[in-house]
This record gives C-alpha cells, sequence and structure tokens, in this order.
C-alpha cells in the first residue's frame, strides 16, 4: 500500500485539518469531534448539516459553505460518525430556526443521526431531518433497509442548503428536500477494490478484466460481475436501470457523472457524452451537467450516473450561488 499519510489512525483528522487551512471560510473543531462548519454563521436562518463515514471526499465537508452547508460530520473511514459528534455538527449549524439533518440510508448513519437529533431536541433546538436512498441497483442490502445513499446526496445538500439560504422555514427547507429525493436516481459500478488506510489491503478483489455493476460506495455487492465493456455499452446499462425505475421521459434534468476517486477526468467525460446521446435520443432534455469526483470510494475506480428530475422550483435552487469549496456555482 502507498499513500500519502503519516499515521494511519489520524488520516480523518489531519484531512480535516488541512481542508480548513486550505478554506478560510469554514473551520475545523478539532480532533475527536470531526465536524467542518462555516466560520461566520448567519443568524436566524435554518441549518442543514449531513455527515457521514470519511473516504468519500470531497463529502462530505467539501459542500460545507454558502448555500449548501453550515455544518458537516466526519466518522472514521467507512464508519458513521457518533452521535456526540453530530449533536456537535447540530450546534454549530443552529442559529435559532432548527436544523435539517441530510442523512444517507445507511443503518448506523440514521440510527446515530436520530440518537443526536433526540438529544438536540431535549437541548432546545428542533430538528428535521430527510433520508436519501437514490441507488437503484438493489432495494436492500446488508448495510441498509431500502436503497442506500449515494452521489444524488449532493443536490440534496445544494437545494436544500439554497432554500435555507433564502430563509425557508425548517419545515419548507425539509419538503424541498425530500422532493429532491424522490426525483433522484442513481446507478454506479466499480472497477478495482479500495484500499482503508487502516487496513492497508484491498478488502475485494476484481480481475483485471471484470467490473461489477452496481457497487456500493463502501464495497456493497452490486448486482452482477460482468466483462469491462465499452463507454457506449456501460451508459446503457446504468441508463437502463435507471429509467425503468422512474419515468423521466419529456423532463428536463440535472445529470451527474460522479467518478469514484480512481477514474481519470478523460473517461468520466467519455462516458458522458454517451449519457448526452442516449438521453437525447429519449426526449429527455439536460439542464445542468456536473462531471467529476463529487462522492468518492477512496482510490476505487469507478463511476455512478444520477438524474434529477427538474421543475421551476428545483431548478432555482440548483442555480443558486454557492460559495461551498467543492461545488461552486
Amino acid at each position: 500500500m502507498k499513500k500519502i499519510i503519516n499515521n494511519p489512525n489520524n488520516v480523518v483528522s489531519e484531512m480535516l485539518e488541512g481542508l480548513a487551512k486550505a478554506n478560510p471560510a469554514v473551520k475545523y473543531s478539532g480532533a475527536g469531534v470531526e465536524v467542518i462548519s462555516r466560520k461566520e454563521k448567519k443568524q436566524n436562518k435554518v441549518g442543514v448539516i449531513s455527515g457521514g463515514g470519511s473516504g468519500h471526499e470531497p463529502a462530505h465537508a467539501g459542500y460545507v459553505g454558502y448555500g449548501m452547508l453550515d455544518a458537516a460530520v466526519a466518522g472514521n473511514v467507512f464508519a458513521s460518525p457518533s452521535p456526540d459528534r453530530i449533536l456537535e455538527g447540530i450546534k454549530e449549524a443552529d442559529s435559532g430556526q432548527g436544523v435539517l439533518l441530510v442523512i444517507k440510508n445507511y443503518s448506523g448513519d440514521i440510527m446515530n443521526f436520530q440518537m443526536a437529533s433526540e438529544l438536540a431536541e431535549m437541548e432546545g433546538i428542533k430538528t428535521a431531518s430527510v433520508v436519501v436512498k437514490d441507488d437503484v441497483a438493489v432495494p436492500d442490502s446488508t448495510y441498509s433497509t431500502g436503497r442506500r445513499g449515494i452521489a444524488g446526496t449532493v443536490f440534496v445538500h445544494k437545494i436544500a442548503g439554497a432554500a435555507a439560504e433564502q430563509g425557508k422555514t425548517l419545515e419548507e427547507v425539509q419538503a424541498v428536500a425530500q422532493k429532491t429525493i424522490d426525483n433522484i436516481r442513481s446507478m454506479g459500478m466499480a472497477m478495482t477494490p479500495c484500499i482503508l488506510p487502516a487496513v492497508g489491503k484491498a478488502g475485494f478483489e476484481l480481475a483485471e478484466d471484470e467490473c461489477e455493476i452496481g457497487m456500493g460506495i463502501h464495497g456493497e455487492p452490486g448486482i452482477t460481475r460482468q466483462k469491462m465493456v465499452s463507454a457506449k455499452e456501460l451508459a446503457e446499462r446504468l441508463l437502463s436501470h435507471i429509467l425503468e425505475d422512474y419515468d423521466y421521459s419529456g423532463s428536463e434534468v440535472a445529470v451527474m457523472v460522479n467518478g469514484l476517486g480512481g477514474t481519470p477526468l478523460m473517461e468520466l467525460y467519455i462516458l458522458f457524452n454517451e449519457v448526452e446521446k442516449i438521453l437525447s435520443e429519449k426526449g429527455i432534455k439536460i439542464y445542468r451537467t456536473f462531471v467529476g469526483n463529487y462522492m468518492t470510494s477512496l482510490e476505487m475506480a469507478g463511476c455512478s450516473v444520477t438524474l434529477l428530475k427538474l421543475d421551476d422550483e428545483l431548478k432555482g435552487y440548483l442555480d443558486y450561488p454557492s460559495m461551498a469549496p467543492a461545488f461552486r456555482v
């Protein structure tokens, strides 16, 4: 294993410390708390927080900033943050109008965020939550009840954050976040495993000529392993699952082609080129496109495709300015 690290046990703290130093608009709570929050808190505004295991950078700390999240809570690599860490994130995001928790659908995240929400309510902080489950690969998995939350979560951060920035109430921000979730579908694939720093070896194996369709961002099992195919065939396969699950006919959509950490942008743009052709042929109009690394899995080679059906309300929030380091609009 070759990684640019010091002590494998300190990667989360050192990563967040470096992120805060590189982005002066955010602050780092310190080792053991692992919260990134906005340095200047806007008063009388709904707070929006998210979080989860580390190893998915720039998620989630890269989305803290004007127009997106107020705070992000980091767990250890691929491990949910504890309720006490999440409570600190809620406190950092609170400015008197309540806090929305954006949770990905993994059992550990749901349990710990719910516990933190109850603790916050006991301290007089009003909370609400939404659960993102955009992955159409499998109905259930070892790690979640129902569908997993993957890269589509970034759109939820963006739209909920914009609504909060514009002075919407907690109930209104929760409603538009849920509306976003209801209109998002994603599908991913992997070509290589990832290596957890503290483990030092790959968690599974894929043959040189194999890929796994539907693999999750922690290496959860997908739909099938198969021989690697062309970008055209891959786009057809990923989109077929998305379009079979949700009717985007005649819609305007935001498209995200997300890299999992080890795939060059060259390949992501080639894939998007094929995605665009398919959507165009089907009469699905692309309103906005996002190509890059938005929710990764350490150095895993692979990608996911996300579609978000838009209306005028969601377009306005998607276009609203964001100053988050990893999502500037």
